[in-house]
């Protein structure tokens, strides 16, 4: 699968499996002190002087090589597929700008830490559309939109007690766009202490970024903990949760919650939270529809950011392509003292273990947008405030549940249908404002001596929901 070998998308599969055969050797360590340590900053300013590859040849999508540093010291080999035939894509040090002095001479052939993707449209402006860089991380964007979530190849033990495990990418192998193709196929090798694998990922930037992606793993021991479809996202503070506040804006986050299509057809949301401990929720379901982390509040007032535009993250939903079976999404909040941290990670979690020497493959959609392809036919939250009670432990809640269906001629019967586990709730009323389409359900959580309270939340009318169901979990 080298220089001038036929490309065999099989093949990139046989070479996992063969990986899987033999004991895991770590990434080489070979990166000069020179650029492992540099800021932020200096890494930011190393700029190519290359054109991107594929430019100006009218295939809809360019290739950028990204150099190692600063946290990004994994080397990746990145190879091109054109008419069949694979070439690697060599590193230069003179095809770079570094922005300061005293660059070391004769560094050698270092490989790269990954790639961007650049949609180049016949018409309108180039844009970056994707990120593969560090672990088996990813990022896309649609059309205008500034880079937030994180998505994972593989996710492995996260939150385990004796450390997470981080697979990594060792190859890439890109395939040539046809010309007008605004379409991208992307082959990489992944490998880890745990397990091998292959990934096959298409990318179509647009309006709607979509990207499928399919996974073959061939575990090395037995696997009890392996999420797929993993999103990594940040939730600083907002209306929710104002514990870290001090701060002229009134919120800081990438992703606003949790949505869920479950597999008995049920629209749950869960809005994110920053912690002070630790807190794991498990979503129990089988053959789910859907799941993802949204940022539904794009309005700049929202946030009053003028630099980082949250209001302008994708929000990046899942499908699962195939039956997905029994298991649970996992969602996993850790605190967080600064906004530069991804403290939200969210995946699906089978339920049932991956054997050793087993080859175990799943695929799934991603959809990076503005909003979701499939949404609720319902009511769906745009807003969860909490605050101080009338005394002691009390909590005052207030959900918003918006819609075109709550404007004129609200049903009668309209109710919301509230359940707390453990705990009470006291002064649960419901707000109707038809001018806004929206009804507020507002309440007042009792913990008692509880450090935990789960709790439900519904409209209905006539017996049935015609809101999605806002879920939370209330902590000290």
């Amino acid at each position: 699968m080298g220089d001038n070998q036929r490309f065999d998308a099989a093949a990139v599969v046989d070479l996992a499996r063969q990986l899987a055969r033999k004991p895991f050797v770590p990434l080489p360590n070979d990166l000069p002190d020179f650029f492992s340590n540099l800021s932020y900053e200096q890494y930011v300013a190393i700029k190519s002087k290359q054109a991107p590859i594929w430019s100006g040849e009218g295939r809809g999508i360019a290739v950028e090589p990204l150099h190692r540093g600063f946290v990004f010291t994994n080397p990746v080999d990145i190879y091109l597929v054109e008419d069949g035939a694979v070439r690697r894509v060599g590193y230069n040090p003179s095809q770079f700008d570094y922005g300061r002095p005293n660059v070391p001479n004769n560094i050698g052939d270092i490989g790269f830490s990954g790639f961007r993707l650049i949609a180049t449209p016949s018409e309108g402006k180039p844009f970056d559309f994707a990120l593969v860089q560090g672990a088996t991380f990813f990022r896309a964007v649609a059309r205008g939109q500034n880079f937030g979530a994180t998505a994972r190849a593989l996710t492995l033990k996260p939150a385990d007690p004796k450390g997470e495990e981080f697979p990594v990418f060792r190859a890439f192998w890109l395939e040539r766009p046809a010309p007008g193709s605004n379409s991208i196929t992307v082959h990489g090798l992944i490998d880890s202490e745990s397990t091998s694998g292959a990934v096959r990922m298409t990318f179509r930037p647009g309006d709607m970024t979509i990207i499928d992606v399919e996974t073959t793993l061939f575990p090395r021991v037995n696997l009890d903990h392996v999420g797929l479809g993993g999103i990594g996202s940040t939730y600083f503070y907002g209306p929710n949760d104002r514990r870290s506040a001090d701060d002229i804006r009134p919120a800081v986050y990438e992703s606003s919650g949790l949505q869920m299509l479950n597999g008995q057809g049920e629209w749950l949301w869960r809005p994110l939270h920053n912690p002070e401990a630790l807190q794991i929720s498990a979503f129990v379901d089988a053959a789910p529809r859907g799941f993802g982390l949204l940022q539904r509040d794009r309005a700049y007032e929202a946030f009053q950011d003028d630099d980082q535009r949250f209001e302008r993250r994708p929000s990046l939903w899942i499908e699962p392509l195939g039956d997905w079976g029994q298991g649970s999404v996992q969602l996993l909040e850790i605190p967080t003292d600064a906004e530069i941290n991804d403290n939200i990670l969210t995946y699906w979690r089978p339920k049932a273990p991956m054997a050793a020497n087993s080859e175990i493959a799943f695929a799934y959609r991603q959809y990076w947008c503005w909003v979701p392809p499939e949404r609720p036919p319902l009511a769906a939250v745009s807003a969860t405030r909490v605050g101080r009670g009338t005394s002691g432990r009390r909590r005052r809640f207030a959900i918003d549940f918006s819609t075109e269906a709550l404007g004129d001629n609200l049903p009668a019967d309209l109710r919301s249908v509230l359940t707390v586990t453990p705990g009470t709730f006291q002064n649960l009323k419901n707000w109707v404002y038809p001018e806004r389409k929206t009804v507020r359900v507002a309440f007042e959580l009792d913990p008692g001596n509880e450090n935990a309270c789960e709790m439900r939340l519904i409209l209905e009318a006539g017996g049935k929901p015609i809101s999605e169901t806002w879920l939370y979990r209330w902590t000290p």
